[in-house]
C-alpha cells in the first residue's frame, strides 16, 4: 500500500498516526476524499473564547461543604473565603459540592438556568493517560507539556503529536461545510482576537475583523469615476494587466479584500441595532461585534460560521488574587451579555460559545500565584446546551493524588480536547465520517459525544463519569 493511502485509510478508520512514526497527515487529500456538498436548512455559529495564559480552574470552580477545608489548607494565600463562594446545584455529581468564584455571578445564574455547562479537567492528550502511564512514560505525551505556545497550538489543532500541522479543527470543519455559505464562504471563519490556528483550514482562511468593524481602507472609493486621487491610483494599479503571475495574483487578492470589506460594511449597515447592553471591556466589545455579524447572516446568506475571540492575562505566576478575579468578572459579564444578545436575535439555540485555555494551573501555590498546569475546566453556553451539569470527571484535589502528574497538582486530563471539540462539531453539523477528518486522533478516545449539547436526531451513548 502506498504511504499516502495508508495514512488516509488509517485516519478515516479513527486510528491516527503515532508521533514516533514521524508521519505527516496528508489532510488535503483526506479532505478531498471526505468533503461533501453541505446544504443546511438553518443557521449555527460556534464562538471560541480563548483565555490566553492559562486560567486557574481550581479557583474558578471551588469545593464547598466537606471539601472546603482541604482546599483552604492547600491553597493558603489564594483560598477564597467560604462565605463568598457562589453555590451551584448541578443535576449530576460525584458526591462532592462545588461553587463558582465570587466574580462569576452571571455564570452562576446561567448555570442554574440550565444554559451553561461545565466540562471538567479537559486538555490535550495523544492517548488516554493515567498517572501510572505518565510517570512510567509508557504512553506518548503532547510535546513540550506546560508550554504556553505549544499547548495553545495543541488546543487549537487537536493533533498534539504532530507539530507540522498548520490547520485547526475549526478550520478543517469549515473546509467541509463552507460550501453551504455559497458566494460569501470567505466569511465562514472570522477572528476578532487576532491570529489563531483554530479557524485555519486547508481551504479556509480566517477573515479578520476588529471589535469596531471591518479592517480596510475606509477612505477608499472603488467608483471608476472617483475624483479622489488616492482611490484613483489604487483603481489604476488594480486594473493593470501584469505579465507576472505573482503580481496578478496579488492584485486579485487585493480586489477580493476590498470587495469583502465593502460587503461586510453594507451588511452591518443594513441590520437593526442590537439593544442588549454590553460592558465596555475588551472581551465584551469583541462579542458585541460577533453578535452584530451574526445579525447580518441573512443579508449574506450564511448558514455556518466559526468565530474566535480572546482574553489574555491569565498567566498568574504572581498577584493572582489581584488579577484573576477581574478577568473572571470580565468573562462572566461578557458571555452573559452575548447570550442575551443571541436571545434578542431569536437564535440563542443556534449559537454556542465555549472557552478554551492553554492549560490549568498548579494546585500547589507559588507564593502569591500558581505555575503552569495541564488539565482545566471549560464552559459551554447557549440555548442548545444541556446545562446545569458538570461533564467528565472533576479531579481529586490533592497534590501527589491520583490525578496529579507528580506533586504540584498538575492535573492529568481525564477528557481530551478531541472529545470536547467533537461534541461541538457534531452539534454544528459534522457527520461521523467528517469527524475523522476534523479530528484525526478521535478514534483513540472512548467517545465523540460527551453529552453537553442537544444534538438533533442523535441516539446518545452514556457519558463516562456522569451520574444522575
Amino acid at each position: 500500500m502506498k504511504r499516502r493511502d495508508f495514512i488516509r485509510n488509517s485516519v478515516c478508520a479513527g486510528l491516527g498516526v503515532s508521533a514516533a512514526s514521524g508521519a505527516i497527515f496528508d489532510l488535503q487529500n483526506i479532505l478531498a476524499a471526505t468533503k461533501v456538498s453541505a446544504n443546511f436548512n438553518d443557521y449555527k455559529a460556534l464562538v471560541c473564547i480563548f483565555l490566553y495564559g492559562g486560567n486557574d480552574g481550581d479557583n474558578t470552580i471551588v469545593p464547598t461543604g466537606s471539601g472546603y477545608n482541604s482546599y483552604a489548607n492547600q491553597r493558603t494565600t489564594l483560598a477564597i473565603p467560604q462565605n463568598e463562594i457562589l453555590t451551584i446545584n448541578p443535576l449530576n455529581g460525584d458526591g462532592r459540592e462545588w461553587g463558582f468564584n465570587p466574580r462569576f455571578g452571571e455564570m452562576q445564574s446561567l448555570f442554574e438556568q440550565g444554559k451553561l455547562a461545565v466540562m471538567a479537567n479537559t486538555g490535550p492528550l495523544v492517548v488516554p493517560t493515567t498517572q501510572t502511564q505518565f510517570r512510567n512514560e509508557t504512553v506518548p505525551l503532547p510535546p513540550n507539556l506546560f508550554s504556553h505556545n505549544d499547548q495553545q497550538v495543541q488546543w487549537q489543532t487537536s493533533i498534539p503529536d504532530n507539530v507540522n500541522i498548520a490547520t485547526g479543527w475549526g478550520g478543517r470543519m469549515c473546509d467541509l461545510i463552507s460550501s453551504s455559505n455559497g458566494t460569501w464562504k470567505n466569511f465562514t471563519s472570522i477572528s476578532l482576537g487576532g491570529a489563531n490556528t483554530i479557524g485555519v483550514g486547508d481551504e479556509t482562511s480566517v477573515y479578520h475583523v476588529s471589535d469596531q468593524g471591518t479592517i480596510g481602507l475606509n477612505w477608499y472609493d472603488d467608483n471608476p469615476n472617483t475624483t479622489d486621487l488616492k482611490s484613483n491610483a489604487i483603481n489604476q494599479i488594480l486594473a493593470l494587466n501584469n505579465a507576472n503571475e505573482l503580481e496578478n495574483e496579488f492584485a486579485d487578492i487585493k480586489k477580493r479584500a476590498i470587495n469583502s470589506n465593502r460587503v461586510i460594511k453594507q451588511a452591518l449597515t443594513a441590520t437593526q441595532p442590537i439593544t442588549t447592553v454590553f460592558p465596555d471591556t475588551h472581551l465584551a466589545r469583541q462579542l458585541k461585534m460577533v453578535a452584530r455579524l451574526i445579525s447580518a447572516r441573512n443579508n449574506l446568506s450564511l448558514q455556518r460560521q466559526v468565530f474566535f475571540c480572546e482574553l489574555g492575562g491569565f498567566d498568574t505566576h504572581n498577584e493572582q488574587v489581584a488579577t484573576q478575579p477581574n478577568l473572571l468578572q470580565e468573562l462572566s459579564q461578557a458571555m452573559n451579555a452575548f447570550y442575551n444578545a443571541t436571545t434578542e436575535l431569536g437564535i440563542s439555540n443556534k449559537v454556542t460559545s465555549f472557552t478554551a485555555s492553554d492549560f490549568g494551573r498548579s494546585y500547589r501555590v507559588n507564593g502569591n500565584g500558581t505555575d503552569h498546569g495541564w488539565g482545566n475546566h471549560q464552559f459551554v453556553l447557549g440555548g442548545a446546551v444541556r446545562g446545569k451539569e458538570i461533564y467528565g470527571q472533576m479531579p481529586v484535589l490533592q497534590t501527589n493524588g491520583p490525578n496529579d502528574t507528580y506533586d504540584n497538582g498538575r492535573w492529568i486530563p481525564t477528557t481530551s480536547v478531541d472529545s470536547y471539540s467533537a461534541t461541538l462539531a457534531r452539534w454544528f453539523g459534522a457527520t461521523n465520517d467528517n469527524l475523522t477528518t476534523i479530528l484525526p486522533n478521535l478514534g483513540r478516545f472512548s467517545t465523540s459525544d460527551l453529552g453537553f449539547m442537544n444534538i438533533e436526531n442523535l441516539i446518545r451513548k452514556p457519558v463516562i463519569g456522569k451520574k444522575k
